[in-house]
C-alpha cells in the first residue's frame, strides 16, 4: 500500500540568518499566496498561490546573441523585437503552467516565483538551520501570507512545535476568524501589519477594506493566547502618516490593551520585481519618508504609553 500523500505548500523564498523577523537568528520562509495588493508591495511575487514567471533583462544575454529561448514559447506569449530582446505578452503568460521559457534559460533570466515543498521537506530545511539560533532563535513565517496556506502551515507548526522550535509569523491577518485562531494556537510570537485605520483608504491603496484585520487583532488581544504581539505600521508620506490616522492608531491599541508597535519607513527595494513581472510601479516617484518625522511618531506612540520601535529596532 503507498502511503498518504503529504501536503505540499508553494514557497517562493527561505532566507537564513534573519535578524529583523522575531527574537535571536531566526530561519524566514515566505509562502506564496495573498489577499492584498498593496501598491507598494515589495514582494509582489508572492501575491498567487500558483507557480508564475518573472522576467530580468539584466540577466538576460540577448545583446550577446543568445537565442535560446526562442520557439520555445508554445502559447504565443513570448516574442522579440529586432534587437533580440525578448518581449513578454503578460497576459498569456500568466496561465501559462509549462514554463519552457525557464527551463531552457541558462542565465536565470526567467524564472518561477513559487517552488513546491512538502511538510517533511520544508521541516527539514528548517531543522538544518537550529546550530545557527543559539537558545532564543527559531523560524518565522512571512509571505506573502503565509495564512493563506493555512492547511499546509498547520502541518508544519505542529511538527516544528514537536521538536521544540519557536515559531512566529509575518501576517496581515486578513483572514476568515476560523483560520486565525487555528493558526494561532501554535504561534509564538507574530508581527501584524496595520496599513490604515480608515477602512475606504485602506481599500484604495490595498485592494481589500481592513474589518477582518482589526477584528482579528481584537479577538487575539482579548483571548487568552499567551505569545507576543508587536504590530507594524509601514509608514508612507501622504498615506498613513496623518495626525488622526495615528490617533486611531493609538486608541486602538488602549482600546485593546496592545503595548508595542514597530515603524517601518516606506522604501522602493520592491520596485525591480513589478518591472519582472509586467506590473506597472505607482510609487515610483514616492518620496522617502522623512527621518525626523519618523522619530515625532515615534514619540507621540511614547508619550502615549506604547513602546514603539522604528525600522528595525527591536526589543528583541
Amino acid at each position: 500500500m503507498s502511503s498518504q500523500k503529504q501536503l505540499e505548500g508553494m514557497i517562493f523564498d527561505v532566507q537564513s540568518f534573519s535578524v529583523h523577523d522575531g527574537p535571536g537568528c531566526r530561519t524566514t520562509v515566505f509562502l506564496n499566496g495573498c489577499p492584498l495588493s498593496c501598491k507598494w508591495c515589495a514582494n509582489p511575487e508572492s501575491w498567487t498561490v500558483r507557480p508564475h514567471m518573472m522576467f530580468s533583462e539584466l540577466s538576460c544575454q540577448y545583446e550577446n546573441g543568445c537565442t535560446v529561448c526562442h520557439g520555445k514559447c508554445k502559447n504565443g506569449a513570448l516574442s522579440f523585437n529586432l534587437d533580440n530582446k525578448p518581449v513578454i505578452d503578460w497576459n498569456i503568460c500568466k496561465d501559462c503552467e509549462s514554463f519552457e521559457c525557464v527551463n531552457s534559460c541558462y542565465y536565470n533570466a526567467f524564472k518561477l516565483c513559487a517552488k513546491p515543498y512538502t511538510v517533511d521537506e520544508l521541516v527539514q530545511v528548517i531543522k538544518r538551520d537550529s546550530n545557527n539560533w543559539r537558545s532564543n532563535g527559531g523560524v518565522t513565517f512571512s509571505g506573502g501570507e503565509p495564512l493563506l496556506q493555512h492547511e499546509f502551515l498547520h502541518e508544519v507548526l505542529l511538527k516544528c512545535h514537536e521538536v521544540n522550535i519557536h515559531t512566529a509569523i509575518e501576517t496581515s491577518a486578513c483572514v476568515s476568524n476560523e483560520v486565525f485562531n487555528k493558526i494561532f494556537k501554535d504561534i509564538d510570537f507574530a508581527f501584524i501589519d496595520i496599513k490604515h485605520m480608515d477602512r475606504e483608504k485602506h481599500k484604495e491603496q490595498t485592494g481589500v477594506y481592513n474589518d477582518l484585520i482589526l477584528e482579528n487583532i481584537s479577538n487575539l488581544a482579548n483571548s487568552d493566547w499567551n505569545g507576543r504581539l508587536v504590530l507594524r505600521v509601514p509608514v508612507i508620506s501622504g498615506f498613513n502618516d496623518s495626525a488622526e490616522n495615528i490617533s486611531d492608531i493609538i486608541s486602538f491599541m488602549h482600546k485593546n490593551n496592545l503595548i508595542e508597535i514597530n515603524l517601518l519607513p516606506f522604501h522602493r527595494l520592491g520596485e525591480s520585481k513589478w518591472i519582472q513581472l509586467g506590473k506597472e510601479y505607482e510609487y515610483s516617484d514616492k518620496g522617502d519618508i522623512d527621518e525626523e518625522h519618523l522619530e515625532e511618531l515615534q514619540d507621540i506612540f511614547l508619550d502615549n504609553g506604547i513602546a514603539c520601535y522604528v525600522g528595525h529596532e527591536t526589543a528583541f
